[in-house]
């Protein structure tokens, strides 16, 4: 390179000059031929060179769903863990690594972690815990659920998690074996918007953008720094940036992403449909779109004959019907609802024009999430993506699923007959998925209880909203005769649990990743690495507790061997169908081990693997332990145009209308242009600018993409009364929920998360950075500091969901790298005062880092404050908050938080008569085409009477 050259590199260290370069040249990672014995100083060692060697033993991170891959660097002397790096034999993150994956070590070392079973002593919430064994909680649990299996109340086994870890096929194998409908997730806190947006649109409830070949990526909020998939995305953004890629960011505040893009549009919350429709507006009028893909893979016809009967049924009364429809979303019209200026709207579309098919866009919360009416958000930017053919194509934007690879485990059991409406409610038919948030609320109305409630690696006190009506409920034994919390660390909801059950992080259990993050199919292979270790010397162990305990870390398990013991005792002799599930196919009427569970999915259900693996010399499993990952299928592009086998073909046939091609009474591809085609998952197989099942569904004025105005539209903001918008739904990149609580580093970079505010916004409440700033909601208050900046719309304030974490026990109940200690007072009935007795300090720990803690601030809990606001078509929390703010008083004080749940509850019964209740079509509860995860058999969406039909 020359010294002119901009990517020259850095001037070497004067030492460095001196060194011999190395044979080879450098190398960015291990040669896997050398990592069952990699050499290295020892870098505590220094000056002096001591030689430590090293097993490399692939693992999946742990510390959000990208699912990156990990190597643990395993002293073969200590069998201590010296570091985790990435994994460059991983397709997804190709061996880079954000901060939150090295500092899986603080979380394996955290001296304040969970090592043994934990059961409550006194009443729940009173912080008083015994150690018992595996074996007494095992038959404690188990014997509850078996009753309620017996006695035919399965609705009242619900188990509800955070983040699955794996892919839900292997809990759907354990739920439908216990004959329950008993998933929860946090999706409707997440992503049910959008996941709905797409799902209409589809069939498939995410988006998987193709970044790296893209010539215009369309973002709305943060991905590249904080979003989904985080690393996987932000380098193959770089990557297409480098190569000319045009960037334009929706987001009302400045992120990393945005301050590295070419444009950044800062619309008022809520207003982004109508700023994407306005775009799309400009591609119609000025004929910029893939007229040639519309008419092959859209189900125009079905619009033209349902809702233009006027028109002919032809290509061109279509596209007068489309011009015609969104004719009113000119740029000015967008430009009044979002405060984009039109030109720049033109100017973006027109970018967008250009590119042609290699268009990536992307959301998920931010605007979907936070915003009444967000789903349309995810159908706007699709529609924008459809028109340019941008689907599923080299550098476009595909449906997730065509992305994934989801093996099939042994012997899967036939859906469960039984439906609980604690989960999918009749008043949300159409929501994605379990309205989980509102939990306590139905629990209060009396709509039933819990014999057996779990969360796993999920805090619904600190994560979810109005999270005092959940330690409410959680108090109540009425309601929830038993909790157990199965998780790797303290929280504010393991606090108030019956059992606290330890499960590992990222290096210390069995799961099978595969995730969208980029135009290829792979999994990832997550392992207990010191058990791996271990059983490379020759030990041997049943249970990955016990290795666990053999290595130092005390009886922390993982919840794939949790979930067999489990349910062999539910069902001890076989008598209840639940056993055979869980027996060996290998070792008829023995138990299931681990391995071989992982070695018959290996050499099963993985395309290519077992043929790799022979390459090798090296069974499917030995080729996943030392790789950790497999590339299952690279270059994935137009799946939906794949021709219908022979095989697929027989017996099938053509409807004369639409083209659908029926085989056995579903559905399984499309005749385009005469040839039968894969098409889509959804009713028409073609992808749905129009939704009759929207139509059908009550829902007739949204049937197609359209702009609906939020519950914080500025016509309902009166800024001259200190109303504001609050957006609380960005990320920190260093922080990911609840389980970074105990990474020490992380905690070290992030841990405030105080109030962006403009500096109109600013000098018009007479506060600068650092002031206190008191913003109450509909059923409370709390207090924070200022942090006044441009990188804000005015009239707007935002507030990072990340922090705020407490415990009420100065010894116990949570990771005193992240929490302050606080004082919670229930005042009145319904009424909860929050108070920080002091942030965090420094503490005496085996870890000396822990005596030199210089921070003080944890942040601020405001979620708390904040009342349920479900959407009442996708069942989504609509985050963001019409709130008043004000300079704190004398009395206040930073980190203050008062909560009324007698509010919060009047707040959640407003928001329910938005709703459009089943039944749909046919007396059905849901949309039987429609996605559910743990889908229930056909029978249980039925409201009376035999099954239903659509």
């Amino acid at each position: 390179m020359s010294a002119t050259d901009p990517r020259a590199p850095e001037p070497l260290h004067p030492v460095a000059r001196e060194l011999a370069p190395p044979r080879g040249g450098l190398r960015s990672y291990p040669p896997v031929e050398r990592w069952d014995d990699w050499e290295e100083y020892d870098p505590a060692a220094w000056p002096r060179k001591v030689t430590r060697r090293y097993a490399l033993i692939p693992t999946i991170c742990f510390n959000c769903e990208a699912a990156c891959g990990l190597l643990a660097y395993v002293d073969k002397q200590t069998l201590g863990i010296q570091k985790f790096e990435g994994n460059p034999a991983h397709p997804g993150s190709r061996g880079r690594n954000c901060a939150k994956g090295p500092a899986t070590l603080n979380q394996v070392n955290d001296p304040e972690r969970i090592r043994y079973p934990l059961r409550r002593v006194g009443p729940r919430g009173g912080g008083q815990w015994e150690r018992v064994s595996w074996d007494e909680a095992l038959d404690d649990v188990s014997r509850r659920i078996r009753t309620a299996l017996v006695e035919g109340r399965h609705k009242e086994i619900m188990y509800h998690l955070g983040r699955p870890g794996h892919e839900l096929v292997y809990l759907q194998r354990v739920f439908h074996a216990w004959g329950i409908d008993g998933h929860n997730s946090h999706t409707n806190v997440c992503s049910s918007s959008a996941r709905a947006g797409y799902a209409f649109w589809h069939g498939m409830d995410r988006p998987s953008p193709d970044h790296a070949n893209a010539r215009f990526i369309l973002l709305l909020s943060s991905h590249l720094e904080t979003g989904h998939y985080f690393n996987p995305h932000a380098q193959r953004i770089i990557e297409a940036k480098e190569r000319g890629a045009r960037v334009c960011v929706i987001d009302s505040r400045l992120s990393n992403t945005a301050s590295m893009a070419d444009w950044w549009l800062a619309p008022w919350p809520g207003s982004e449909s109508a700023l994407l429709l306005a775009m799309a507006s400009v591609l119609v009028r000025e004929r910029l779109y893939d007229r040639e893909f519309v008419r092959r893979w859209v189900n125009w016809e079905e619009y033209v004959r349902a809702e233009r009967p006027d028109l002919p049924v032809s290509f061109e009364a279509f596209e007068q019907a489309l011009g015609e429809l969104y004719a009113r979303y000119t740029p000015e019209f967008a430009e009044n609802e979002s405060g984009v200026p039109a030109a720049t709207l033109v100017e973006v579309a027109r970018t967008i024009g250009s590119a042609g098919s290699a268009l990536a866009t992307h959301v998920w919360r931010n605007a979907a999430a936070g915003n009444l009416g967000g789903w349309q958000v995810a159908r706007a930017l699709e529609l924008i993506v459809v028109l340019m053919g941008a689907v599923a194509t080299p550098g476009g934007t595909a449906p997730s699923a065509w992305n994934k690879a989801v093996p099939a485990p042994p012997l899967m059991p036939p859906p469960a007959k039984v439906w609980s409406e604690l989960l999918m409610p009749r008043e949300y038919p159409l929501a994605f998925f379990e309205m989980s948030y509102l939990l306590p609320h139905f629990l209060k109305e009396g709509r039933g209880k819990l014999a057996v409630y779990f969360t796993r690696v999920y805090n619904p006190v600190w994560t979810n909203p109005d999270g005092m009506s959940w330690i409410e409920v959680l108090t109540d034994p009425e309601k929830i005769e038993l909790h157990a919390c199965l998780t790797p660390i303290w929280s504010e909801t393991a606090w108030f649990a019956d059992y606290v059950l330890p499960m590992g992080h990222a290096s210390e259990r069995h799961d099978l990743m595969s995730q969208e993050t980029h135009a290829a199919r792979w999994i990832g292979f997550r392992q207990p690495v010191l058990r791996v270790m271990l059983e490379r010397q020759g030990k041997t162990f049943d249970l990955t507790w016990q290795a666990h305990e053999a290595a130092g870390l005390g009886q922390v398990w993982e919840e794939d061997e949790f979930w067999i013991e489990l349910s062999w005792r539910i069902d001890p002799d076989g008598s209840l169908g639940v056993r055979k599930y869980f027996e060996s196919p290998d070792r008829p009427g023995q138990k299931l081990r681990i391995e071989e569970l992982y070695r018959w999915i290996f050499e099963h259900s993985v395309p290519g693997l077992p043929e790799a693996a022979a390459k090798e010399g090296l069974t499917p499993l030995a080729y996943m332990r030392k790789y950790g990952a497999f590339l299952v299928e690279d270059q994935v592009y137009h799946t939906h145009e794949q021709p219908l086998s022979a095989d697929e073909l027989h017996g099938a046939q053509v409807d004369p209308v639409t083209k659908v091609v029926v085989k056995g009474g579903q559905a399984v591809g499309l005749e385009v242009d005469g040839v039968p085609r894969l098409g889509f998952p959804t009713p028409s197989r073609r992808l749905e600018f129009f939704s009759r099942t929207l139509k059908e569904w009550k829902w007739p004025e949204q049937a197609v993409p359209s702009y609906i105005r939020s519950h914080v539209h500025w016509s309902k903001i009166d800024r001259a009364k200190g109303e504001m918008v609050l957006l609380p739904t960005f990320r920190l990149p260093t922080l990911i929920h609840t389980r970074s609580g105990n990474a020490k580093w992380l905690y070290e970079i992030s841990h405030t998360n105080p109030l962006w505010l403009h500096p109109e916004d600013a000098a018009r409440l007479a506060v600068v950075t650092g002031d206190l700033l008191k913003v109450t909601t509909a059923i409370g208050y709390f207090v924070d500091r200022v942090w006044a900046t441009e990188a804000i719309r005015p009239g707007v304030i935002a507030c990072s969901h990340h922090l705020g974490r407490w415990r009420l026990h100065r010894d116990a109940g949570g990771e005193r790298w992240s929490t302050a200690l606080v004082d919670l007072q229930q005042v009145e009935r319904g009424k909860w005062r929050m108070r920080q007795r002091e942030g965090v300090r420094p503490f005496a720990s085996d870890d000396p880092d822990s005596a030199r803690i210089w921070w003080t601030e944890a942040g601020v809990h405001q979620n708390l404050t904040f009342p349920v606001q479900p959407d009442p078509l996708s069942g989504q929390h609509c985050w963001h908050q019409k709130v008043t703010v004000a300079k704190a008083g004398a009395d206040d004080r930073y980190g203050d938080i008062v909560v009324d749940t007698n509010k919060s509850f009047e707040v959640y019964r407003e928001w329910l008569t938005l709703a459009r209740p089943a039944p749909g079509p046919g007396n059905l509860r849901r949309p039987l085409w429609l996605p559910r995860p743990f889908t229930p058999d056909p029978s249980a969406y039925s409201l009376g009477g035999s099954a239903g039909v659509e």
